[in-house]
C-alpha cells in the first residue's frame, strides 16, 4: 500500500466535504460491517470512511431522519430521568393537623 497515495485521497475526500460534521452511512464490509448504519462524525473520519470505501455521505432525508431519531431520544431520555429524579415525602396525618390554638 502506497502511505502518499493513501493520505492524498484522504485529504482530497476532505476538501470535497463541507461542515464541520457531516451524518455517514456504513457500508457492508468483509470485517462485518453492517450496511445502513448512520452516524455523525467529524470531516476528517468522514474522508477517511469515505476514502476506504467504508461509507458514503447520507442524503438530506437520512440526515434529517437521523437528526429527528437523535433528538426524539434524547426528549425520551431526559423524561426517564426526570421521572427517576422524582422524590416523594412521606408526612405522618398527625403532623398535617394544625395545631390547636393556645390562650
Amino acid at each position: 500500500m502506497d502511505l502518499r497515495a493513501y493520505y492524498q485521497k484522504i485529504k482530497d475526500t476532505e476538501a470535497q466535504l463541507t461542515g464541520e460534521s457531516l451524518v455517514v452511512v456504513s457500508a457492508e464490509t468483509s470485517e462485518g460491517g453492517k450496511e445502513g448504519v448512520r452516524t455523525e462524525v467529524p470531516r476528517r473520519v468522514a474522508a477517511k470512511l469515505l476514502a476506504e470505501g467504508r461509507a458514503r455521505v447520507a442524503t438530506e432525508d437520512e440526515t434529517l431522519e437521523f437528526h429527528l431519531a437523535n433528538e426524539e431520544a434524547r426528549e425520551k431520555f431526559d423524561r426517564e430521568e426526570a421521572a427517576r429524579r422524582v422524590q416523594v415525602m412521606v408526612i405522618p396525618s398527625q403532623d398535617l393537623r394544625k395545631p390547636k390554638e393556645r390562650n
